[in-house]
């Protein structure tokens, strides 16, 4: 049988230090090439919804198999890039069916090639580059680090907190936005989640100045923090290569990247508005900046590398890219207990299956 969950069924199965040690033990397999990941990929073509939005189809796969599976996340998306104020944003809008979104994790077992599993990603990619930043955090902020700033007030900023106050005991937060009514919205609410303090404050700044870590979690594609804010022994963050400025990235002791892929494989139509990447945007900023020969990730968990060598050090995680592997990392462990609580809905696997020969 095949099993089908929800992203409510998700979001019980999962928790952040869950995600956050099984992304850990699967990093080791991978820089030890006994995991495998596929770069991801994205077809933009036009679309007939809106003349200032394009069509994105986007896969991204990865096999672990010591944990006996294999999973592709597939996202079918309609995409703007506003200008927001003074940044520019990616915007996935949720315009299929009553309003929703597209996003499908399979998940494979590499035992017999059977489906397995098969539930929406929303929930999962949250709690992953939370996860991913949490180990960010962990390898690379002080030991004694515990103040927060944060950029952002989406939920990209939410799982941020969570997998930061997951490997630190932190005791105060800052949150910027340049929405006031969100960034206190999302203040008040995160207080109460984590148990600690979150205050919104007026200007970026304000949120940055004298804190332990510095995070990003935002939606814009141009930089959100600047080389001005960094102060001794801090610790920078970002969900995305553009949201910390070059400089800023040059004058940290230490960088680590998650992965040395250097961008979605882009296949775009003739007539599709995807000015993104092409104007040296997005992944193509580099500023003179040799990512490909910065550590990974991966590296740094499997001590190849140290992400802080004292408490002075400037230290940056740079999620560049996220990773097809980190959807069968987590969705083994949401299987798992899915099938040990008896979570979910069972379909006829031979639905997914077929005599033919592909």
């Amino acid at each position: 049988m095949t099993l089908i969950l929800s992203n409510d069924d998700v979001e019980k199965l999962l928790t952040m230090p869950d995600c956050i040690e099984a992304l850990e033990a699967a990093y080791e397999e991978l820089a030890e090439g006994r995991g495998v990941s596929r770069q991801r990929s994205d077809c933009i073509t036009p679309t007939t919804w809106s003349e200032d939005a394009i069509y994105g189809l986007k896969s991204m796969d990865g096999v672990i198999p010591r944990l006996g599976v294999g999973a592709i996340r597939i996202n079918s998306d309609i995409i703007r890039n506003p200008l927001v104020g003074n940044t520019r944003r990616r915007v996935k809008v949720p315009a299929a069916p009553n309003d929703r979104y597209v996003g499908l994790v399979l998940l494979f077992s590499t035992h017999n090639g059977e489906p397995l599993a098969m539930f929406p990603d929303g929930v999962l990619q949250h709690i992953r580059v939370g996860a991913t930043n949490g180990l960010g955090v962990k390898y690379m902020a002080r030991k004694n680090a515990e103040t927060v700033g944060i950029l952002g007030s989406g939920w990209q900023a939410e799982t941020q907190l969570t997998a930061a106050c997951a490997v630190r005991d932190i005791k105060s937060i800052r949150c910027f936005s340049p929405s006031r009514e969100n960034r206190e919205a999302f203040s008040a609410r995160m207080s109460e989640v984590l148990g600690i303090p979150v205050t919104p404050v007026d200007q970026p700044e304000d949120a940055i100045r004298g804190v332990d870590i510095a995070m990003c979690g935002s939606n814009s594609t141009d930089p959100i923090f600047f080389k001005q804010w960094i102060e001794p022994g801090m610790h920078l963050s970002s969900i995305k290569k553009p949201e910390i400025e070059p400089a800023a990235i040059k004058s940290a002791d230490k960088v680590v990247v998650h992965t040395h892929d250097p961008g979605p494989i882009l296949v775009v139509a003739k007539g599709a508005k995807f000015t993104e990447e092409s104007k040296g945007e997005g992944w193509n900023k580099r500023h003179g900046i040799d990512f490909d020969k910065m550590p990974t990730l991966p590296d740094m968990i499997v001590g190849r590398y140290a992400g802080r060598d004292d408490d002075k050090q400037v230290t940056c995680f740079l999620n560049n890219l996220g990773l097809g592997y980190q959807f069968a990392a987590a969705g083994s462990v949401i299987y798992k207990r899915a099938k040990e609580q008896g979570v979910g809905h069972e379909l006829p696997t031979d639905w997914f299956t077929e005599t033919v020969h592909p």
